[in-house]
């Protein structure tokens, strides 16, 4: 078949393309809203943030108090608030400080085996025997968000001193405000 046989064998419905075009702008109009929206968000979370842990907290303390009830009824509180994730680049280091310290039982230690299709009775054997045989074994360790935590709370409120730096410690007052019902 030649060019111009090919050219007259499609036909374009210039209707729909237009259509198409409509909606590609329509498109791309609600992608940049979204786009100024979440900055937006973004800006009241920091407004938010700076309310709660600076400003409120500091009114409080200035004032010498760390609960007040307001008129409508509701309660306002500053209590700690405490935050830790270890940075990817030292987690041998604090796993290592975990364990030197007395703390290794927060670390768990996940062995994961890879099989084929049809290897269930190979599964059932142990580690060490699947090492020996060539199977894929791959083990994991880490400390769950949330112990992480309630471990950095615990000892800093004892007055224990944790390396900040290890475990992306982050320790703030924060606003709680409680309505009426």
């Amino acid at each position: 078949m030649d060019l111009e046989a090919e050219s007259a064998a499609i036909k374009v419905d210039t209707g729909k393309s237009k259509d198409i075009a409509k909606s590609c702008k329509e498109l791309l109009d609600l992608q940049n809203e979204i786009l100024t929206l979440e900055e937006q968000i973004k800006k009241k979370k920091e407004a938010e943030t700076f309310l709660s842990e600076q400003t409120i907290p500091n009114l409080m303390q200035q004032a010498g108090i760390s609960m007040i009830k307001l008129e409508d009824g509701s309660s306002v509180e500053v209590k700690p608030f405490y935050a830790a994730k270890i940075p990817s680049s030292r987690v041998d280091e604090a796993f290592d400080w975990l364990r030197d310290n007395g703390y290794g039982d927060l670390i768990k230690n996940n062995v994961t085996l890879t099989f084929g299709r049809s290897e269930d009775q190979i599964a059932k054997q142990l580690v060490d025997e699947l090492q020996q045989k060539g199977h894929n074994v791959k083990q994991a360790e880490k400390v769950e968000p949330m112990t992480l935590k309630a471990f950095v709370k615990e000892q800093i409120e004892k007055g224990k001193n944790v390396p900040s730096d290890l475990f992306g410690v982050y320790i703030a007052n924060k606003t709680k405000i409680t309505t009426k019902q």
